[in-house]
């Protein structure tokens, strides 16, 4: 049967407050859920900025390091529509204060990865209850935001907790850098002292807990969570498998009919996950596809990015974090505009200006980065940033502006859901390309300067494999001939892995060209502030838009 279920409300007049001392203090509200939702974007940058020291001092495989960052994105990608279910259901300030707890006792047990062969399957697996804890986390404290502020100063303190919650993104790189000079293992203690002003702030806002008598989909969760692992973990084993693996297609292919059974469940179930039926909007639709193709490129850019800065360009983690600052200049510039476009044309037009600018930036970008100059690139760096600035905003707000009587929180959930999981295929899909492509190009080179065509092709995996920072310290040691043609080759090494990280950016230029595509089938309306309303206060029949 279809889903007739309109879901009310998160607001007060959803569920009546059922615990806290004293009226809620807002503001005090706020700044509790922005230092609490700060770190899980500081950690989607953050280690990128430490992978080739972490790699160095572990002994883990380029691919290991990418599972290592993509564990984090994966989960909450998989679980972020379960956690926004889950504290409708238990109550959102308790939910947010156990995902507080999660996400920073795994940190700390992050932070304390032993040396040995138990280090790749410890960080993976502690990096992966981050993203749980992530993912039970934001919900939450988007619906506690919700909650405590009026239906007259909700939108402008929405604003505030996307925007600097969004720009805390910048963070990561450069505290990344600042820690890591120090040591890896403090981009995870840092979290300490955030989760604790986030818990005392709390704690002193008296929060109400409000919470709904539904069912909790667990089938619609399980489905979700095997499918998006399914698929990402034959995408990213391409590179060791091999694209003609059976094991690699049965993961991808698997993984999506996994997701096309959560699709056709989740529209038969009384109490979906998922509220799919806002796909109804054509609008919202596009949002959600233009979000897509965008975050292959937003979020995995800060590892490649950074792994190419640190190999090829023998930055240090600190200069490394500059040269990522170039991205986020534009991003920041181009952000304030994109949201002015929105509130006057709409959606429409900033997604179209921020795709084309991106897939231009981002081309241009690939262009420069064999040059191995860090000065030459900056241009073009900003003007990739400056795209996703353009479109990320208001692609969001006008997803969730167009809720249809859904909560934002079940809509965030799905616009997170999105980002998080492309995000995920992102780093899946790149990092295979460049682990094959560097392979190549290595291999080319050793056999040009005479080394056997199978010592080449076993050095030049080991090269694949073992990307790490300042190659001028980690040349090979010995004295055997292998060795030796190595060390002499170092400059062409860090050539051949630009080469291959020009393939990886090309294909995001090609991933924002797709999204500007999409863009172009956006209907052009906009959401009224009234229908706005409508959807963020409960049930209606529709959104009322205008011409934009």
């Amino acid at each position: 049967m279809r889903n007739k279920r309109v879901p009310p409300g998160p607001g007060p007049a959803a569920a009546g407050p059922t615990a806290g001392k004293g009226a809620a203090n807002p503001t005090l509200a706020l700044a509790a859920m922005l230092f609490a939702v700060s770190m899980t974007f500081i950690d989607q940058t953050i280690v990128s900025i430490a992978a080739p020291s972490i790699i160095d001092e572990l002994g883990l495989s380029a691919s290991g390091m990418q599972w290592v960052v993509n564990a984090y994105l994966l989960a909450l990608a998989a679980f972020f529509a379960f956690g926004g279910r889950l504290s409708d259901i238990i109550g959102h300030r308790r939910v947010m204060l156990g995902g507080t707890l999660l996400f920073v006792v795994s940190s700390v047990l992050c932070g304390c990865v032993p040396a040995g062969d138990f280090a790749q399957t410890w960080l993976i697996v502690f990096r992966a209850t981050q993203g749980l804890g992530a993912a039970l986390m934001f919900p939450a404290a988007l619906a506690v935001v919700i909650a405590v502020f009026p239906v007259e100063k909700r939108g402008r303190a929405l604003a505030l907790f996307f925007g600097l919650s969004g720009a805390l993104t910048a963070v990561g790189p450069l505290l990344g850098g600042w820690l890591t000079a120090w040591t890896w293992r403090a981009i995870f203690w840092v979290n300490v002292p955030i989760a604790v002003i986030a818990l005392v702030l709390a704690a002193m806002a008296h929060i109400p807990e409000t919470r709904r008598r539904e069912k909790l989909d667990v089938p619609g969760a399980v489905l979700v969570a095997v499918g998006m692992g399914l698929s990402v973990l034959g995408f990213q084993q391409a590179s060791a498998w091999g694209w003609s693996s059976v094991a690699t297609w049965a993961c991808v292919v698997g993984g999506i009919v996994v997701l096309a059974a959560f699709c056709r469940y989740e529209l038969g179930v009384a109490e979906p996950l998922i509220t799919l039926r806002v796909f109804r909007d054509r609008a919202f639709t596009v949002d959600m596809l233009v979000l897509f193709f965008a975050m292959l490129a937003f979020v995995p850019v800060f590892f490649f990015a950074s792994v190419y800065a640190q190999v090829s360009l023998s930055a240090s983690p600190n200069q490394a974090a500059l040269y990522l600052l170039y991205f986020f200049i534009g991003f920041g510039i181009a952000s304030q505009w994109g949201g002015r476009i929105l509130d006057r044309r709409g959606a429409r037009p900033a997604m179209k200006l921020g795709t084309a600018l991106g897939a231009v930036g981002f081309a241009l970008w690939a262009n420069k980065l064999t040059d191995l100059s860090m000065h030459d690139q900056w241009p073009y760096a900003a003007l990739a940033g400056a795209g996703i600035g353009f479109l990320l905003a208001p692609a969001s707000t006008d997803a969730v502006n167009r809720s249809i009587g859904a909560s934002y929180g079940e809509v965030t959930g799905i616009t997170q859901t999105v980002r998080n999981f492309a995000a995920s295929i992102g780093i899946a899909v790149f990092g295979t390309v460049l682990t094959h492509v560097t392979t190549d190009r290595v291999v080319e080179t050793l056999t040009s300067k005479g080394v056997p065509a199978g010592p080449a092709h076993d050095a030049a995996g080991s090269v694949a494999e073992a990307v790490t920072g300042n190659p001028d310290a980690q040349e090979p040691a010995g004295d055997g001939r292998v060795a030796t043609l190595m060390r002499d080759s170092m400059d062409a090494i860090r050539l051949d892995f630009a080469e291959a990280n020009q393939w990886v950016f090309y294909g995001m230029a090609i991933a924002l060209a797709v999204a500007y595509l999409c863009a172009l089938r956006h209907p052009g309306t906009r959401v009224t502030a009234e229908a706005a309303d409508r959807a963020s206060g409960g049930p209606g029949p529709g959104t009322r838009c205008e011409g934009g």
